[in-house]
């Protein structure tokens, strides 16, 4: 079984920056893909971005690409997110998901999830 744990999220003003972190536990951490996904009220999931095993392979939405940073700690087992020059449409609760194989971009692929870690853009 894989556990994650996100935490990070706060209150922040537009234009700063914030790390989230996710914890996971479970075995072989180091063969599973992680991805990062957030969903605003009344809106649906929406990708953010998601990172190979190896650390090695990133992919972003294109409307995120160059604002946010995933990446791994395969010895302590930790994912984080950068994320840079915040806005208030990045308001959301942040997400992340892993799922033993490549990256995805679709939450349906992923099988474990975290409880979320809420993100407040001021402006």
């Amino acid at each position: 079984q894989v556990q994650l744990v996100e935490s990070g999220g706060g209150f922040v003003q537009a234009g700063a920056s914030l790390r989230l972190s996710c914890a996971v536990s479970g075995r072989a951490f180091s063969s599973y893909a992680v991805g990062w996904f957030r969903q605003a009220p009344g809106k649906e999931r929406e990708f953010v971005a998601t990172i190979s095993w190896t650390g090695l392979n990133a992919f972003y939405p294109d409307s995120l690409k160059g604002r946010f940073i995933i990446s791994r700690d395969n010895i302590k087992n930790l994912v984080y997110l950068q994320m840079n020059s915040v806005e208030p449409e990045d308001t959301a609760v942040y997400y992340c998901a892993a799922r033993e194989g490549p990256t995805s971009e679709y939450a349906g692929r992923y099988k474990y999830w975290g409880q979320g870690t809420q993100v407040t853009v001021s402006s």
